[in-house]
């Protein structure tokens, strides 16, 4: 235990010296949420488009902060070879990749903390009479999506890395019903979708802010088995160098 608090106290100590990578993890969200909700292009199947909007956009942070952000940044690492020593030492995998998505949890609480006034600002009308079902979303999320992003940062070369990690991005967010109805996608692509952490990720976090969900247990199920094998394939998968 002491091993694991030593790194994520490491851990969260470099993202706060990071402060261009932090500023953009804040920032993007909140664009994309000013920015859609104020221009009506998206299908959103809302008379306001911040009510589907706002859950949407939160579980997108939780993905680009719990998947990209952390998985390009330890791609470098591994490229730098900071992991190398790591690697000598009883840390080992399953503590550096717990230490990693519980760091990410604490830079999600400033995103929220930041993209809820915000949203309300614009108009949220927020039927969150369920948050528990909200939070539990995110937190099986961010262990999903970090340990999807851990996974592939841990293997490849920090140039394919971060091509990967963003072209998975794109397809995830598209392919989530974050940004757009899954009812606008082809009957085809939407059976593939329900199976996907993404998705499972915004019905759950949809259902606990606006009791607007689809398929919660369904997804919860889904977002489960995510957040349980994907860190663990991360663990056993990951190269220290």
């Amino acid at each position: 235990m002491n091993i694991f608090l030593a790194q994520l106290k490491s851990e969260i100590r470099l993202v706060l010296r990071n402060g261009e990578q932090l500023l953009l993890t804040l920032g993007i969200p909140v664009m994309l949420l000013v920015f859609f909700s104020l221009v009506d292009v998206l299908p959103t199947g809302e008379s306001d488009p911040i009510n589907f909007l706002a859950p949407g956009v939160l579980s997108l942070a939780v993905m680009s902060t719990a998947m990209v952000s952390l998985g390009i940044s330890t791609g470098f690492e591994r490229s730098y070879h900071v992991f190398k020593r790591l690697g000598l030492t009883p840390l080992g995998t399953p503590r550096l990749v717990a230490s990693k998505i519980c760091t990410v949890l604490v830079v999600e609480i400033v995103q929220f903390v930041v993209l809820i006034p915000v949203a309300f600002l614009l108009g949220w009308e927020a039927d969150a009479k369920r948050w528990g079902i909200a939070i539990l979303g995110i937190l099986l999320g961010t262990a999903a999506m970090g340990g999807i992003g851990l996974a592939i940062a841990g293997r490849l070369r920090a140039e394919i890395n971060l091509a990967a990690q963003n072209g998975l991005y794109l397809l995830l967010m598209l392919m989530s019903g974050m940004v757009f109805p899954l009812t606008e996608l082809p009957l085809v692509m939407r059976g593939i979708s329900r199976a996907l952490p993404s998705t499972a990720l915004a019905d759950l976090v949809r259902e606990g802010l606006s009791n607007a969900g689809t398929r919660p247990g369904f997804s919860l199920i889904v977002l489960a088995a995510w957040a349980v094998v994907a860190p663990v394939v991360a663990a056993i998968s990951f190269r220290w160098d």
